[in-house]
């Protein structure tokens, strides 16, 4: 067989389709993995409708798909880690340029490029990728959950940790609790986050999050939704508040929900412009505000193992596992949130 199936989107045109192309052949420092399991993200929507613009495309189409796990089928020339074929893996979403010093010292980097945005992700039967990008997953753990690791878990996992550096017991407002912000609250509370208080206009998505360790789910439009934060937190406000959502009205109500220091994180992309309508009080009560993208390089192997030790437990995370032929129905099925999903899974 030298074709397989890959969900392609076309840079001009914007149209995608699942197409017949050829199996790609891995180069030097490259392995072909075959995909068992790829999650579908907004990051993905947004590339589709036209809000996420690749930076670093290297062609005018593209395999869609950044969350991915699978077997190594092929290994190509000049390989440094001494893998394997058959070793179950799954990927980093981003790979570095290997021309700056952030990129040699395994930094975040401005010029990292992101696999199913800027190159061919994963998307499709097989996919070749750098071998830095494998990140080795126990036999205990499935193709389904290790997918959605280098997006869905350790983007929030990394804000969490690392951008925010949260400490048991400071708070925490997550605002949307769908694919990334339901992960979100899960790591507040594996740190020792309290309290937690998720915000989602959805009934359902606020069951989920207190399901998911939330102390408190609060509906954003109810009239006494800042009285609330108060009374939960002691009166002091939030010490952290997670923009889950990429709303510019999120990100307005989080701010003015900040405590004395406290930090906005901004989780959620979006091309609309960053506003912050508070006045003195922002800068009397010393906030901030600090951008996030991603996860770092250290999140998914730290995911795999806090998974594999137990302390993570992912399977309610999936919610449906949808053929790779029917990609173009799973993408509406997350832009449109018909049932709520948190993560839906292409098969090949």
């Amino acid at each position: 067989m030298d074709t397989m199936l890959a969900g392609r989107f076309h840079l001009d045109s914007r149209k995608f389709a699942v197409e017949e192309v050829p199996i790609p052949v891995p180069g030097p420092g490259e392995v072909l993995v075959e995909v068992k399991a790829a999650g579908v993200c907004l990051s993905d929507v947004h590339l589709l409708d036209g809000s996420l613009v690749p930076l670093f495309a290297t062609s005018d189409t593209v395999t869609v798909g950044h969350e991915v796990s699978g077997v190594i089928h092929t290994l190509g020339p000049d390989l440094k880690r001494g893998l394997t074929v058959g070793t179950r893996v799954t990927l980093e979403a981003g790979k570095s340029c290997d021309q700056c010093a952030d990129c040699a010292r395994r930094r975040p980097c401005s010029q990292i490029r992101t696999a199913g945005i800027d190159y061919d992700g994963g998307w499709a039967q097989y996919m070749v990728t750098r071998e830095d990008t494998l990140i080795p997953i126990p036999d205990s753990l499935p193709f389904d959950q290790a997918a959605i690791i280098p997006d869905a878990v350790s983007t929030p996992y990394a804000a969490v940790v690392a951008t925010a550096g949260v400490r048991a017991a400071q708070s925490v407002g997550v605002w949307g609790v769908g694919g990334v912000g339901a992960h979100n609250v899960r790591v507040a509370r594996l740190v020792g986050a309290a309290p937690i208080i998720a915000v989602d206009p959805l009934p359902s998505a606020r069951e989920r999050a207190l399901a998911f360790g939330a102390d408190l789910a609060l509906d954003p439009a109810a009239p006494d939704f800042a009285d609330q934060v108060r009374a939960a937190t002691g009166g002091r406000g939030l010490d952290f508040a997670f923009d889950c959502a990429g709303v510019p009205a999120v990100r307005d109500q989080a701010a003015s929900v900040l405590g004395l220091g406290g930090s906005l994180i901004l989780v959620g992309i979006t091309p609309r412009p960053l506003t912050i309508t508070e006045g003195l009080t922002f800068n009397y009560l010393q906030k901030q505000v600090r951008g996030h993208y991603g996860g770092f390089p250290e999140s998914v192997s730290e995911l795999v193992q806090l998974t594999a030790a137990g302390r993570l437990d992912l399977a309610p995370s999936i919610t449906d596992h949808i053929p790779l032929v029917e990609a173009a129905d799973a993408v509406h099925r997350l832009q449109n949130k018909i049932g709520d999903p948190i993560r839906l899974i292409l098969v090949p």
